[in-house]
């Protein structure tokens, strides 16, 4: 994979179809982040039985996880990581896919530090569709609902940001929603990203069941 040229200022055309996301099972789709008009790119993946282990591992007891890491994508990262689990001797092909994620955003935004964390969640994180309000994220769901997103069709924008009265829903079609899977990685661009303003990804936070928990992994470069 080739390092992505950086983030075109040219107006994108805002179709209401398809067009502005991206999906296949290679990571070379992932740089389609950067052409204008495309909020969304997902490589979808199936997470392998020794890294299904692993996180397993992590949720069978009580203990959750809240980590957080900002700095290089080098060997510091995995064992920062490794002693904040709760299974740390079974944790190796967690640590190796978080590491492995973290070292193709650095390079994918050609940037020598990234923000990374990992979560439990037994409630949305979220639970609202909405906007971030920063240039791009990467998400990966590795147990539990992964996130929701909307297609550009399903939204209004006015009723986005903090509840009132006065405000729409932002969706229109509850019929439209559409969901990660377990283990997709997926780039959402935000409306902080250049000449994206006003044309956000729009997702939430799903709500896990009962008693289930979620582990949610999310990273921003620089």
């Amino acid at each position: 994979m080739s390092t992505a040229a950086a983030p075109s200022l040219a107006a994108p055309q805002w179709d209401t179809d398809s067009t502005h996301w991206a999906c296949g099972d290679d990571i070379s789709v992932l740089p389609r982040i950067f052409e204008p008009g495309i909020t969304l790119a997902v490589m979808t993946r199936r997470l392998d039985a020794a890294l299904q282990a692993s996180i397993a591992a992590q949720l069978n007891g009580t203990r959750g996880i809240s980590w957080h890491w900002r700095g290089g994508v080098d060997q510091r990262l995995g064992d920062d990581l490794l002693r904040h689990l709760p299974a740390a001797d079974q944790g190796a092909a967690l640590v190796e896919d978080i590491r492995t994620i973290a070292e193709a955003m650095a390079y994918l935004f050609d940037t020598d530090t990234v923000g990374v964390r990992l979560r439990t969640l037994e409630g949305a994180m979220c639970p609202r569709f909405h906007v971030d309000n920063l240039a791009v994220r990467m998400i990966t769901t590795y147990a539990g609902p992964a996130s929701e997103w909307l297609p550009e069709s399903a939204v209004n924008r006015a009723g986005l940001g903090a509840p009132h009265p006065d405000k729409p829903e932002p969706l229109r079609d509850p019929e439209a929603i559409r969901q990660l899977s377990i283990g997709d990685l997926a780039l959402l661009k935000g409306g902080g990203w250049i000449g994206n303003e006003g044309h956000g990804l729009v997702h939430r936070s799903p709500q896990p069941a009962a008693g289930e928990r979620r582990l949610l992994l999310a990273l921003d470069p620089g």
